[in-house]
């Protein structure tokens, strides 16, 4: 059995090497892909993953493969397309390692994973199910992502979800807003940040907003990171936010996958429904999260800069949170 099964894209993130002077830019490749980070995250915590994508049979698939490989997660699912591109996002930094994107991808192969192609026999041999939405921007993948989640919630899976909201990856916001609605439908655990909660519910106080999620899609655990002011929680009635950890960033990508990884192992490790879970439960697996994707930041790239347990348990302690 294997712990998580995702369903998404895999992709090189370039970053722009800053140590060169002068009108020359020379970039950087790290592997990455919100799903595929997500998994990475849950393997160094000792998770058995494993991905569901398509990436181009080119010299960035066979890297994305051998990067994948090297962070602990299964790439039996990963499907070599022979007439399309891998997917590139070209990271853009601020001074506080907060990004932006730039994404070359029309089409890359990650949307044109099919419905017939899915290995079903890896979703029956998971726990839990997570996709993100941008493997809902385009067909096929559209469809093959959202019949993987029917197919994960009718074999009682528990599924994860996040929007991942990447408006340059969209025909329109509407568009955007209409297929997050359909997979939030089959979602048990959903993790959004304060911009994503406000465009699927129209404020982005994490109370009110979890609020309209519970009522309207039956969502159990609510997520909701807030970057440097740390998370928040809503199982049913019950509600929790706990702070950041103070570090110094130099990039955010992936903190947010680290985030919820590192919730989903907690998931797990818990061993109970969540909504079965204390107060105290709910606070120890949002500072667990925290300090996860506090460590992530501190670091360039994601997928292959995860933290293991001890790193994290390390820093929980210094803070004494």
């Amino acid at each position: 059995m294997r712990d998580v099964i995702a369903v998404g894209e895999l992709l090189v993130d370039m970053f722009r090497d800053e140590s060169i002077d002068g009108g020359d830019w020379r970039y950087v490749s790290q592997a990455g892909g919100a799903p595929a980070n997500v998994l990475a995250a849950l393997a160094r915590l000792g998770r058995k993953t494993t991905l569901i994508s398509k990436t181009g049979n080119d010299e960035f698939g066979r890297f994305l493969m051998e990067a994948l490989l090297s962070a602990g997660v299964d790439g039996s699912g990963v499907i070599r397309d022979m007439g399309s591109n891998t997917m590139l996002a070209f990271v853009h930094l601020d001074r506080d390692g907060d990004r932006s994107f730039s994404f070359y991808r029309n089409p890359g192969a990650d949307q044109l994973l099919e419905e017939r192609e899915m290995d079903w026999s890896l979703i029956d041999s998971g726990s839990i199910v997570h996709a993100g939405s941008v493997s809902l921007t385009h067909e096929p993948s559209a469809s093959a992502t959202l019949a993987a989640l029917r197919y994960a919630r009718a074999s009682g899976k528990t599924i994860s979800f996040d929007p991942n909201l990447r408006p340059a990856l969209w025909s329109s916001l509407e568009h955007a807003r209409t297929m997050i609605y359909e997979a939030l439908y089959y979602a048990d655990v959903v993790k959004v940040s304060e911009e994503e909660l406000k465009f699927l519910t129209g404020t982005d106080d994490p109370n009110q907003g979890s609020l309209q999620l519970l009522e309207r899609f039956g969502t159990k655990v609510i997520l909701v990171s807030l970057g440097g002011e740390g998370s928040y929680c809503r199982i049913g009635t019950c509600t929790c936010a706990v702070e950041a950890y103070p570090v110094n960033p130099v990039d955010t990508t992936g903190a947010g996958d680290t985030f919820l990884g590192a919730f989903l192992h907690m998931l797990l490790e818990n061993d109970k429904p969540p909504e079965q879970w204390s107060l105290e439960e709910i606070q120890a697996a949002l500072l667990f999260a925290n300090a996860a994707a506090a460590l992530v930041t501190t670091r360039k790239g994601a997928l292959n800069s995860m933290p293991d347990s001890e790193e994290i348990n390390r820093l929980m302690m210094s803070c004494q949170k």
